[in-house]
């Protein structure tokens, strides 16, 4: 008998899709998904500060062509860890879209190990930045192009030892 039952990281992605529909700048909807051990620790999407205006109320807080009103998805995903005082050393994290050059700094300082990422957004330095603190980039995408210079082949499949 054929199983269809997904994959684990299939499962973390889908998750992160679903995060992303809570987003509140519609310039982009980015989700991220912290887990380890096959166990969701954190959940985060861009949206704007704790009380603040949305950018779908009050329009885009616009500089150097990005907005700035949203607090990104992975950082509300560390944020949420903190605020609940969840430990998320030696996670990984599941997220739409690679992370920007500061929210991969704040990934890598908070432990996650590994990013896994379905769309490549803007930031060719993480790549770099990765080989450097040993942090492994994982493309989960469907399109042929991946970060420059990252070492991952766009069909690579995910770690299976990562979960």
């Amino acid at each position: 008998m054929v199983s269809t039952r997904i994959d684990w990281h299939e499962y973390f992605m889908n998750i992160a899709d679903q995060v992303a529909t809570r987003s509140t700048c519609d310039r982009k909807h980015v989700g991220a998904v912290i887990v380890r051990d096959r166990t969701i620790l954190s959940t985060g999407y861009n949206g704007s500060v704790r009380g603040g205006v949305h950018c779908d109320d009050a329009g885009h807080d616009m500089e150097n062509g990005h907005c700035v009103r949203t607090v990104h998805a992975e950082a509300n995903a560390v944020a949420q860890a903190a605020k609940n005082g969840v430990r998320i050393d030696v996670s990984e994290i599941y997220v739409t879209a690679s992370p920007c050059l500061t929210c991969f700094k704040l990934l890598a300082n908070s432990g996650v190990r590994v990013v896994y990422y379905k769309e490549f957004y803007r930031d060719e330095r993480i790549s770099q930045y990765a080989r450097e603190s040993g942090i492994e980039l994982v493309f989960m995408g469907k399109q042929t192009s991946v970060i420059p210079g990252a070492d991952d082949v766009p069909e690579r499949e995910p770690t299976p030892r990562a979960i």
